[in-house]
């Protein structure tokens, strides 16, 4: 007896040795997606690997804690963590299976699949079995029954990714559980004993049977009556196909991005730490907006297609090597694909002459109509349905970048880097540096106002020529298709048309070094990025969407520089807040009671950059680039808009940044190999156009209100042709009227200028009045002429 209890004491010491400990499940925390919410709050996307949705006990419906327990558990309620019946009925049915490769019916409670699924694992061995049933009456003496239940629901794998109840009602039923009807809560609880079977299409009618037993053992068990029993039972299995239909913001870029900055932040996996994105449960506040990605995607693929037009076949996507194995299964595991139209991705599995086979990722092969010499068996590319067979879609090779911002802010509203974020996660609005053409000219006269000038002061539009030393010789520079300009203009009008020589004459008079820096105090340029050569004031450098729409919301916002922001803020699992974009402090604002002082308020957001006088005349102006400028094409929409065109040499771009008071966009065409678009290809006829459809597509968030001057700004009335100031005329609602008002820091507006014989009148009035005025206190009167003068003279001073 005594050998005997030493064999059982070292058995129980062997098997307990490493064991975990009950209690780690009062902390436990499963792995979790992190969520993330648009700018309304609601969801637009999960960044998950698994599907889970954690619930506490309160959250699951009664009927269907009743199914789980008749599947799997009868006396779940009563025992203390091990089934005595059911431990004989699985000895007796490993011992049947001895020798065969039949998996012997597990017997546990699900005490004990808690244990298995999150502290023991799954391994199948009679150890494991015996380790799995002393850690069960561990639990049970440490949680709850409803405790342990809660555990098991939210943890147990059922099948299409899903871990959890409500994750795989919403994968199987596209509900969320409290939504299930009776035969739905009974499908469910089958699953966890083998659901890749049971949610086979091929295997439907033995899923119905199973369920149809888990009913009739709800029924047994007096958890539903015998018309429930039978209603349900009549109900087919209702299993949806396909997606979920939980809103999905179609914002790939936008999404990618925001996953990037939290991978940086945060990690990726679990053991990056505990707020990792795909184990972390973060919830994330964005400022996506749904309506305005929407249109951002629609405007820019319009102008991509409009581009594109009949040229034809742009080459292949991708190209899968046919020696690695099946074409079909290669597409499928690449993850190309496409959101447009009826557009489906293929992959080219056989060719002969102008006629093809295509494969797509689902196994199915379709013919191919009008293949060009140039494809081949393993080009990857888009089609579309052409009666019975299919065609090349004419994908366009061309691409671009789009992004909308709140100017006051700098939340990202929307974004889109290319055609579609599934064909490549390269985001041309964040990543590509292109050269934004004339979309830099504005800080370059912005330079010019806060070196002395004014929006009226005449600037030659002559040829202006460079020494760039010996090697180089001499650049000259000439207006756009090659004008050598001719006379002064106002600055105003340089701007307004897109002068380069204008532009050029503004920047070396104020100084090249004086620009770079403005371009690097806004964040267009880099520290460095640039030399001081007039060929950067028309364009020469790169920057990104991102840079020139964060510096034009700049000059909207009277010259504060908000980075672009994409994430508001970041909540862990529990709800706590653990990062936040505004970092602003609001002194007072959580006082229990109001002391009757004035109420808090937060300080402005953003660094000033720029004087905001100078800002505002930089809009001031760019208001006229839509009125009678190079982006006329947005003036018909009636609101206060500003912006301005641009065209890379080449061109090899083709670029339009401005909006309202409200939001802020800024868009590029080019090729990502950048190369001549055509000799027609110009900002205010190719990208104009993209800001005039995302703008129609999106007028509800277009208030239409007027952009403000900050104090200090005087608006005068001037002769926009001549620069000079006008007295005896008002400026009308016609975008070509000559009189304008102009906006003026103090002291800096123009003089009016006057004739030699209007002088000497002016004079000779003065002393007559001089003369009455004193002839008056002589004698004693005054009849009130001295306080009439500025009347008389109609307020000239």
């Amino acid at each position: 007896m005594l050998l005997g209890l030493l064999v059982v004491l070292a058995g129980w010491i062997w098997l307990t040795r490493d064991l975990p400990d009950a209690e780690t499940l009062l902390d436990y925390e499963p792995n979790l997606p992190s969520v993330v919410r648009g700018i309304d709050g609601e969801i637009v996307h999960r960044y998950e690997r698994e599907r889970r949705v954690e619930l506490e006990f309160g959250d699951l419906p009664e009927q269907l804690l009743n199914a789980y327990v008749s599947a799997e558990d009868e006396t779940f309620w009563s025992h203390n963590g091990i089934d005595a019946g059911g431990f004989v009925n699985a000895v007796i049915d490993y011992v049947s299976k001895l020798g065969s490769d039949e998996r012997a019916v597990g017997g546990s409670t699900i005490t004990q699949q808690v244990a298995k699924n999150i502290l023991v694992g799954n391994e199948y061995s009679i150890t494991r079995k015996l380790r799995e049933m002393i850690l069960a009456t561990r639990i049970e003496g440490v949680l709850s029954k409803e405790e342990i239940i809660t555990l098991y629901l939210n943890e147990i794998p059922l099948g299409r990714r899903s871990y959890g109840v409500q994750a795989a009602a919403r994968a199987y039923f596209d509900k969320d559980v409290g939504d299930l009807d009776l035969h739905e809560m009974a499908y469910l609880a089958i699953l966890p004993r083998a659901p890749e079977v049971y949610s086979r299409e091929a295997n439907y009618d033995t899923a119905r049977s199973r369920r149809n037993w888990v009913l009739t053992q709800m029924e047994d068990n007096g958890y539903i009556t015998a018309a429930e029993l039978q209603t349900a039972q009549a109900q087919p299995l209702g299993i949806v196909q396909g997606q979920r239909s939980e809103r999905s913001a179609d914002a790939g870029y936008y999404l990618e991005e925001v996953r990037r900055q939290l991978i940086d932040m945060y990690g990726e996996e679990a053991e990056d730490g505990p707020n990792s994105v795909y184990a972390g449960g973060l919830w994330v506040r964005t400022s996506l907006d749904m309506e305005l990605q929407d249109a951002a995607r629609n405007s820019l693929r319009a102008a991509m297609l409009r581009y594109h037009g009949n040229r034809g076949w742009g080459g292949e996507i991708a190209t899968i090597n046919p020696e690695n194995g099946d074409l079909t299964d290669q597409l499928r595991s690449s993850n190309i694909s496409i959101s447009y139209e009826n557009w489906r991705i293929a992959v080219v599995t056989a060719k002969s002459g102008s006629s093809a086979t295509v494969g797509f990722s689902d196994g199915q092969e379709v013919p191919l109509t009008s293949a060009p010499d140039s494809m081949e068996v393993g080009d990857v590319v888009a089609v579309q349905p052409d009666g019975g067979s299919w065609r090349l879609a004419p994908l366009p090779e061309v691409s671009g970048g789009f992004m909308a911002m709140a100017p006051d802010t700098g939340r990202v509203l929307a974004m889109q880097g290319g055609f579609d974020s599934r064909l490549g996660s390269f985001n041309r609005a964040t990543q590509a540096e292109r050269q934004p053409g004339s979309t830099i000219k504005p800080f370059v006269y912005a330079t010019g106002l806060d070196h002395g000038m004014t929006p009226a002061t005449m600037v030659p539009d002559s040829q202006y020529c460079y020494y760039q030393g010996a090697n180089l010789g001499e650049k000259c520079f000439t207006n756009f298709g090659g004008s050598r300009g001719g006379g002064e203009y106002p600055m105003r009008y340089g701007l307004e048309q897109s002068k380069n020589l204008m532009t050029v004459h503004i920047a070396m008079e104020t100084g090249m070094e004086n620009v770079i820096e403005t371009f690097e105090n806004v964040g267009i340029a880099n520290e460095g990025a640039y030399d001081p050569y007039p060929a950067f004031a028309l364009g020469a450098g790169d920057t990104t969407v991102e840079r020139i729409v964060a510096a034009y919301s700049m000059l909207v916002n009277h010259g504060r520089l908000n980075p672009p922001s994409l994430i508001d803020y970041v909540q862990d699992r529990d709800g706590h807040v653990i990062w936040r974009a505004d970092e602003r402090e609001c002194s007072g604002c959580n006082m229990d009671e109001w002391d009757g002082s004035p109420m808090p308020r937060f300080g402005r957001r953003g660094r000033q950059v720029m004087d905001g006088r100078t800002a505002f005349q930089v809009v001031h102006m760019l208001e006229g680039v839509v009125q009678r400028g190079t982006a006329t094409r947005l003036r018909d929409l009636g609101l206060p808009l500003f912006g301005k065109t641009g065209t890379s040499s080449g061109p090899t771009n083709a670029w339009f940044v401005g909006g309202s008071p409200d939001i802020v966009a800024g868009t590029y065409l080019g090729f990502d190999n950048p190369r001549n678009m055509g000799g027609w290809i110009q900002g205010g006829n190719t990208a104009a156009p993209i800001m005039r459809q995302f703008i129609q597509e999106t007028r509800d968030h277009w208030s239409g209100r007027p952009f403000l001057a900050p104090r200090g700004v005087r608006m005068v009335r001037i002769d926009r042709r001549t620069g000079g100031r006008v007295f005896d005329a008002w400026p009308t609602d016609e975008p070509t009227s000559a009189v304008i008002w102009e906006a003026f820091k103090p002291d800096t507006e123009p003089r009016r200028s006057q004739r030699q014989d209007e002088i000497d009148a002016m004079r000779d009035l003065i002393l007559a009045q001089m003369r009455r005025q004193q002839e008056g206190t002589a004698s004693g009167e005054n009849n009130g002429e001295q306080d009439n003068f500025a009347e008389e003279q109609g307020g000239i001073y």
